[in-house]
């Protein structure tokens, strides 16, 4: 650890290195996606463990500021770039180590500066290649007709194909949204037309889910519902924007096509067996496990919190409806993630909880309404989107708590 430091000093004296750790952890972890009441607890529970229990600690989307006392010096750190899953885990395992006392402060530092170097553990086209899998598994979930699983099969090759163009031309990528809701959606309605088809908006969502900001509007309402209310409403902004620019895709689609508004309805052509849920749930998470990076050594327990995630999702949500099953979902993502932490004694539990709740929310199909606010019956359609991403919301911060709870003394590790 570093030697203790006093928190009020002389100008002349040389920055705390405790600082400039928590510093660069929490911008690490804020460019991994995570909520920032999530971030400033982290840093605090960090910071009693460094020698520092007075540390303030002031998280946005943007940047952090931090003191490691009411007398000391604040300093500011910027966000830097997204950062992968499988280097946002790698640095939420550093500060487990260092809160368990399992690691030095100088060589955390180093690793972090190591982590933000490393390379991706495949190539970035194998990792997006990665969508095709979750866009056919989620239509086995939404409308498992042959038909349209095909055609969500190539609509993700071509949200592969925008999603690769849009990494290699950056100046391109405000308009992914727009562009894979229209040609996907021109894909979809062209074989309805055709009577290739039915159903057409199911397929659609399940192509486009996983660029769907489903995860930043649920984000967002956690952190507000938390106090941390300007984060909170800039990721609303943000998720409300790119949900826009997706539904602007699919309706010019509609209108290119002559497809009339009806056509858009919420239907289910055929309604999945349990070996279609199964070998839709496998899909899906394998493409999710390839797309982030997975760390290897967290594949079988991610893979163990998903499959007891969709145990109790898919049977609540078709009994209480997307809101109920959201709620449910995410809650028991966090309490298995939870569970197995304290089993493996390792990685922290948002390792184990994130892939899960990526499925989670597109499992809610509440993003499904919003698709219909163009056919009638708007306010209905916004209120069951609003309810069912509200579900997943109230199950996150549920969740959080779940994961504070002490380990009980059966879990304990024996000296």
């Amino acid at each position: 650890m570093f030697s203790t430091i006093p928190l009020v000093r002389d100008p002349d004296t040389p920055a705390d290195p405790r600082r400039r750790l928590l510093l660069e952890l929490g911008a690490g972890l804020l460019s991994g996606g995570l909520p920032v009441h999530d971030v400033e607890e982290e840093l605090r529970g960090l910071g009693r463990a460094l020698g520092a229990p007075d540390v303030r600690v002031a998280a946005l989307t943007t940047g952090l500021f931090i003191a490691l006392g009411p007398d000391d010096a604040t300093a500011f750190e910027p966000v830097g770039p997204p950062l992968r899953f499988e280097q946002t885990a790698d640095i939420l395992d550093v500060v487990h180590r260092l809160r368990a006392g399992g690691l030095d402060g100088h060589q955390a530092l180093h690793d972090l500066d190591a982590i933000r170097r490393a390379p991706a553990r495949w190539p970035s086209w194998v990792a997006d290649l990665g969508m095709l899998p979750v866009g056919v598994g989620l239509c086995l979930f939404l409308q498992p007709v042959a038909a349209n699983v095909l055609a969500a099969g190539i609509g993700s090759l071509i949200v592969v194909g925008l999603t690769m163009t849009a990494r290699r031309l950056p100046l391109l990528r405000p308009l992914l949204p727009v562009a894979a809701g229209f040609l996907v959606s021109v894909l979809v309605l062209e074989a309805a037309q055709a009577s290739l088809l039915n159903g057409p908006l199911r397929t659609i969502v399940a192509t486009l889910a996983i660029l769907l900001p489903g995860a930043l509007l649920v984000t967002g309402l956690s952190e507000i519902a938390a106090g941390a209310a300007s984060a909170g409403t800039a990721r609303l902004m943000s998720g409300a924007v790119q949900l826009a620019l997706f539904l602007t895709g699919v309706v010019a689609a509609a209108t290119a096509t002559g497809v009339p508004a009806s056509a858009l309805a919420n239907t289910q052509v055929a309604t999945p067996s349990w070996w279609e849920i199964c070998l839709g749930l496998a899909l899906a998470v394998a493409g999710i496990v390839i797309n982030v990076n997975t760390p290897p050594p967290a594949i079988p327990w991610i893979v163990a919190v998903i499959a007891v995630t969709a145990a109790v999702q898919v049977p609540v949500t078709s009994a209480g409806g997307a809101a109920v099953g959201g709620l449910a979902g995410a809650v028991t993502a966090a309490a298995a993630a939870t569970i197995v932490h304290w089993l493996r004694r390792g990685s922290s539990w948002q390792v184990l909880y994130l892939p899960a709740f990526w499925v989670v929310v597109p499992g809610s199909f509440g993003l499904l309404n919003t698709a219909q606010i163009e056919v009638g019956d708007g306010a209905r359609a916004v209120l069951a989107a609003v309810s069912a991403v509200f579900g997943v919301s109230v199950g996150t911060l549920i969740g959080a708590v779940i994961s504070r709870l002490p380990q009980p003394d059966l879990l304990q590790p024996r000296s």
